[in-house]
């Protein structure tokens, strides 16, 4: 009862906001309801029979929390979740609101939850998860998360909220460190990659620090093949094969995550078989190497969120692809950011475009880019990308920052919040 008028202010809040903007409203209302009953949040996350589990990180939370619930659904375990990948407070009280009853209270016997670093710390404070994933610390957005140290003190915040299992990346020295602080009572899972997937990312894992210690041979759960699509897991001598939902060695690393995750969860009660499918039968999280219909035609859209995610997704995109586009916007905030990657590999992009249009086709161009045509005008470049010939090679694909990707699907009228 407690919570009962703030439950319904907050769905006044969203049912206005979506009036004024189709799909909108993903963030607002749970602003409101933090604003008016502060501690909403952080009980409705402690009620959960089978507990909290953190998926946080500087990159891939999105993907590895759906990866996770699908496998932990298929063992039928009822799961809450934030389906739209908000991960900040707001965004999470927003999610719980879309669930609760007049009370407050959410079904599900578990919460499998991705949270921003930052505020994950901070939302953290007083809750306790059953377990905790971290998935690794990179050079982050320049104006939150300058500082690799910082981050991962962020993320040690998280893992100690952790009182039964914290999975780390193996691979991130970072996260290796942390491992080591850990309470005796809590155990630690590792996951990582080969040192054939190593060798064969051409630019590293993205990750501000790579360890040497990484997980063994016999050790934990790793990723020993990526190719195009598919992936396969080495689980204690036992290989599994995963489709991926897009191709990237970063989503390999993902299902990985998912799988040593649910492992660490069921127990005895896990099946490889029904984890391999689950992750199988996934499609890609929004923007992240999703492949739309739209206007008839396949488009893949590639979202690009810090350096290293930039440098992993464009290595990613199918060799030969002929038509791009490529908008970077508003949430760059200073697109210097981007000038320590390398897009040679993409040869030539049709049309650059968004509001940091020509800042972004001056870094392509210092990387040998050709570049056929600068359009700010988002909408119109997307018109024009759209209503040209089908492309000589490849799917027509859009590489795109957060505030562009927002404005992309906007545009298209594909409303599903993120």
């Amino acid at each position: 009862m407690r919570y009962a008028p703030a439950i319904l202010v907050g769905r006044l809040t969203r049912f206005a906001a979506r009036l004024r903007k189709a799909g909108g409203g993903s963030a607002v209302p749970g602003l409101v309801v933090n604003r008016i009953a502060p501690n909403y949040l952080k009980r409705t996350l402690s009620g959960f029979p089978q507990g909290l589990v953190v998926v946080s990180g500087s990159s891939g939370k999105s993907t590895t929390t759906k990866m996770l619930v699908a496998v932990l659904r298929a063992h039928h375990v009822d799961v809450f979740t934030n389906p739209s990948t908000a991960n900040i407070s707001q965004g999470l009280t927003s999610a719980l609101l879309e669930r609760a009853d007049w009370r407050g209270r959410v079904p599900g016997e578990m919460a499998v939850l991705e949270m921003d670093e930052g505020h994950g710390a901070l939302v953290m404070q007083g809750v306790d998860a059953r377990v905790v994933t971290l998935m690794n610390v990179m050079v982050d957005q320049i104006d939150r998360f300058h500082d690799s140290e910082m981050v991962a003190g962020m993320l040690a915040r998280i893992a100690a909220r952790a009182n039964e299992a914290v999975v780390i990346n193996a691979d991130d020295a970072y996260l290796d460190r942390l491992a080591d602080k850990v309470r005796a009572d809590v155990s630690v899972h590792r996951f990582g990659v080969s040192d054939a997937v190593l060798a064969s990312a051409p630019r590293g894992l993205g990750y501000a620090a790579t360890t040497v210690a990484r997980v063994p041979e016999a050790g934990g759960v790793r990723l020993v093949a990526v190719d195009g699509r598919s992936g396969t897991i080495d689980d204690h001598g036992t290989h599994v094969t995963v489709e991926l939902p897009a191709r990237g060695i970063h989503y390999g690393v993902d299902a990985t995550a998912a799988y040593a995750t649910a492992k660490a969860l069921l127990g005895e009660r896990f099946d490889a078989k029904t984890a391999a499918d689950a992750l199988s039968a996934i499609p890609a999280v929004f923007g992240r190497g999703e492949r739309v219909r739209v206007r008839d035609q396949d488009v893949d859209f590639v979202l690009v969120q810090n350096p290293a995610s930039y440098q992993l997704n464009v290595d990613s995109i199918e060799p030969g692809t002929s038509d791009i586009l490529f908008a970077i916007g508003s949430d760059v905030r200073d697109p210097s950011y981007f000038w320590p990657t390398d897009a040679s590999s993409l040869g030539r992009v049709s049309i650059v475009s968004g509001s940091k249009a020509a800042e972004a086709a001056l870094m392509l161009a210092y990387d040998g880019v050709e570049i056929d045509r600068v359009e700010p005008d988002l909408a119109r470049a997307l018109d024009d990308f759209l209503a040209a010939p089908p492309p000589a090679s490849g799917t027509k694909t859009i590489v795109f920052s957060a505030d562009s990707m927002r404005r992309t699907r906007a545009h298209l009228g594909l409303t599903g919040a993120e």
